[in-house]
C-alpha cells in the first residue's frame, strides 16, 4: 500500500511513471471503489495517460472515461486533449461541443486543448466560438489562453485577430510574445515581426530566447532585411544561442536568403554544435538557390564522407542546385541514383527533373517524365513543362499541357498568362485574346509584379510604372540617365519581353518603367556606393531587366544583388552569376 501511495503522489505531482505502474494504480483504485469518486486526485491523469499515450489507447481512455458516473471537467479534459493530439483533431471540436451541450463546466484548459485542435485543421469558425466563451468566463486572464487563441488566429490567418488578442492580454509570457512574431513572420507580415521584436528587447521584460529568435530570423530572410538580421545574429553569439543547431539553422538560411552567401557558409563551417541533417540540407540549398551548382554538388558529397544519409530534401536541393546551373546530365545521373540510395523520388524530385530537361531544351524526354508520373495527373509537372514550352516557343507541346491543366480545374493565373505569352511572341493576336477571355470568364485574376528594397531600415516597394513613392521624379530622372549611359554600350531594348500588339516605340517605354528597374534607380541614389545593392522581386526578372541590371553594373561599377521568385542574380562588372542561365 506504501508503494501505491507513493504512486500517487508522482502521478499527483506530474512525475513521469510506468505503463505497468499506472496499470497497478488503476486496478487498486477500482477494485478499492476510489476511481468513482470525485475526491480520487489521480482519476483524470490516468485517463489523460492512456489518451496521449504513444501506444494508441485513446478508445481504452474513452472506455475509462464511459465507466465514470459523474465525470468531472478534469476527466472531459484528459479525453479532450488526446483528441488534440491524434490523428483525427476534429473529434476534439466535437467532443468540446459535446461537452457544452451537456451542460459541463468548462475551465481555461478545456478552451486552450480545444484551440489547439482548431489550429491543427484551421477552423476559424469553431476559433470564433471558442474566443467568445473565453471571453464570456472571463478566462483570457490565463496567459497560456490567450498565447494559444493568438497562435490559433495567427494559423488561420487571422493577424489582425491575433494582434487584438495580444494587445488586450492583461497578463503576457515569452510564450505570447514568440507567438505573435512568428505569426507575423508567417502571415506576411515580416516588417511587423521584426519591430516586434526589437519592441521585445527593449521593454527588456522578456529576454529573446531560441524559439524568438527563430520567428525573427525568418522574418528578416523573407524581407532580406540583412542588417536587422545580423543584429539579431549578433544577439544570438552574445547569448551563446548558438549552441542550438537549429538557431544555427535558421540563422544560416537567413543570411542566404538575404544574399550573403558567404556569411552563410562561414556560419555553416564555424558552426560550434555538432550538424544535423537539416545543417547540411539548408547550405546545399543555399549554393543550389545562388547558382552555384559545383560548391551545391560539393558539399552534396562531403555529406556521405561525413557519415551523414542524405535524405529526399537532400536530394532535392542538388537536384535544385544542378538545375540553377544548367547540369543536365549531374542531375539526370543524381535522380538515377536515388532508388539505390534507398530514398523514393516524390513530385518535387519529378519535378525539378522536368525543370531540368526543359530548361535544357529537351521538351520531349521532360514530356514522357510528366505522362509517366501517376497517368501524368500532377497539375506542377504540366506547369513546369508549360513553362519549358514557353521558353523555348514550343506552341504544340504549351497547347497539349495548357488543355491538360484546364482538364485538371487549373485557376493559377500563371498557366493562363504562360500560353498567352507564347501566342503574343509570334504575334498570334485572335489566340491571345481567346486566352485572356477564358482568364475573365474563370475570374482569374493576373498577379501583379513588385519589387522592394530596404534603405536605412525601411522597405520602399515599387509597381510597374509607379510614381507613388515621394521621391518618384528623382527615381524616374535617375532612370532615364541609365538608358542613355547604357546605350552607349550597346543596350538595345528587348521588346520581345512586352507582348501586347503596340508600337516598339510604346513597347520601350513599357520595359523602361518595371518594378526591379525602379527599385535599383532608387538604391543608386539612396544607398553609398560601397554598400551593394539589394532588390526582391516576388515573380521572376524578365530577359530586359536581367540585360539592364548587367550593363548597371558595369557603367556604374556597383554589385546588384537581385532575388526572384526562383533564384538569385548577383551582378558584377556587367556579368550576372547565374551565366544567363535561369
Amino acid at each position: 500500500m506504501a508503494n501505491l501511495n507513493a504512486l500517487l503522489q508522482k502521478c499527483s505531482s506530474n512525475v513521469p511513471v510506468s505503463h505497468i505502474h499506472i496499470k497497478q494504480l488503476q486496478a487498486h483504485l477500482t477494485t478499492t471503489g476510489q476511481f468513482q469518486s470525485k475526491l480520487c486526485p489521480v482519476r483524470s491523469k490516468i485517463i489523460e495517460f492512456y489518451a496521449l499515450s504513444p501506444l494508441n489507447e485513446l478508445a481504452y481512455a474513452h472506455a475509462l472515461f464511459r465507466q465514470i458516473n459523474a465525470p468531472s471537467t478534469n476527466d472531459f479534459n484528459a479525453i479532450l486533449r488526446g483528441l488534440a493530439h491524434s490523428s483525427k483533431p476534429t473529434n476534439a471540436v466535437l467532443w468540446y461541443r459535446q461537452m457544452l451541450r451537456g451542460s459541463h463546466r468548462s475551465d481555461a484548459l478545456t478552451c486552450s486543448f480545444a484551440l489547439k485542435a482548431c489550429a491543427r485543421v484551421l477552423a476559424l469558425f469553431e476559433t470564433l466560438q471558442i474566443h467568445s466563451h473565453v471571453l464570456r468566463h472571463g478566462f483570457l486572464a490565463d496567459a497560456l489562453l490567450g498565447t494559444t487563441l493568438l497562435d490559433v488566429y495567427a494559423k488561420v490567418g487571422e493577424i489582425v485577430s491575433a494582434k487584438k488578442v495580444f494587445d488586450e492580454m492583461g497578463v503576457r509570457d515569452i510564450a505570447s510574445w514568440n507567438a505573435l512574431i512568428a505569426g507575423l513572420a508567417q502571415g506576411n507580415l515580416a516588417s511587423e515581426a521584426v519591430d516586434l521584436f526589437k519592441r521585445m528587447k527593449m521593454e527588456g521584460v522578456f529576454k529573446p530566447n531560441e524559439v524568438t529568435v527563430l520567428g525573427a530570423l525568418a522574418a528578416c530572410g523573407h524581407l532580406g532585411a540583412w542588417k536587422e538580421g545580423d543584429k539579431i545574429h549578433e544577439y544570438i553569439r552574445e547569448e551563446r544561442l548558438d549552441m542550438n543547431v537549429v538557431v544555427c539553422n535558421a540563422v544560416i538560411d537567413m543570411y542566404a536568403k538575404c544574399g550573403l552567401l558567404d556569411k552563410a557558409f562561414e556560419v555553416f563551417d564555424n558552426i560550434k554544435c555538432r550538424k544535423s541533417l537539416v545543417t547540411w540540407n539548408t547550405m546545399v540549398m543555399a549554393f543550389a538557390v545562388h547558382g552555384d551548382g559545383p560548391r551545391a554538388l560539393e558539399l552534396f558529397e562531403q555529406m556521405g564522407r561525413a557519415g551523414v544519409k542524405p535524405d529526399d530534401v537532400s536530394y532535392l536541393a542538388a537536384l535544385c542546385a544542378c538545375n540553377h546551373a544548367g547540369l543536365v546530365d549531374d542531375g539526370v545521373r543524381l535522380f538515377n541514383s536515388m532508388a539505390n540510395c534507398g530514398v523514393k523520388p516524390n513530385m518535387k524530385h519529378y519535378g525539378s527533373v522536368v525543370d531540368l530537361l526543359g530548361r535544357a531544351g529537351r521538351l520531349q524526354e521532360a514530356c514522357d517524365i510528366v505522362k509517366s508520373v501517376s497517368m501524368g495527373t500532377d497539375m506542377v509537372l504540366w506547369q513546369t513543362l508549360l513553362g519549358a514550352c514557353q521558353l523555348y516557343g514550343d506552341v504544340e507541346m504549351a497547347e497539349i499541357a495548357s488543355r491538360k491543366l484546364v482538364e485538371m480545374g487549373s485557376n493559377n493565373c500563371g498557366d493562363f498568362v504562360l500560353l498567352s505569352n507564347l501566342y503574343a511572341a509570334y504575334e498570334r493576336w485572335d489566340d491571345v485574346g481567346r486566352v485572356r477571355k477564358a482568364m475573365k470568364n474563370r475570374d482569374v485574376k493576373k498577379v501583379p509584379g513588385f519589387s522592394y528594397i530596404e534603405v536605412g531600415g525601411v522597405i520602399h516597394k515599387f509597381f510597374t510604372s509607379d510614381k507613388s513613392h515621394v521621391k518618384w521624379r528623382e527615381i524616374y530622372e535617375k532612370l532615364d540617365e541609365i538608358m542613355f549611359k547604357i546605350k552607349e554600350y550597346g543596350y538595345a531594348a528587348g521588346t520581345s519581353c512586352v507582348l501586347h500588339d503596340i508600337g516598339e516605340e510604346e513597347k520601350e517605354n513599357a520595359l523602361c518603367y518595371h518594378s526591379e528597374k525602379l527599385a535599383v534607380a532608387f538604391g543608386l541614389i539612396s544607398i553609398s556606393e560601397a554598400t551593394s545593392i539589394q532588390v526582391f522581386k516576388n515573380l521572376r526578372i524578365c530577359r530586359d531587366c536581367h540585360d539592364v541590371i548587367k550593363l548597371i553594373s558595369k557603367v556604374y561599377n556597383r554589385e546588384i544583388i537581385v532575388r526572384d521568385r526562383v533564384r538569385f542574380h548577383r551582378f558584377k562588372d556587367g556579368a550576372c552569376s547565374c551565366k544567363d542561365y535561369w
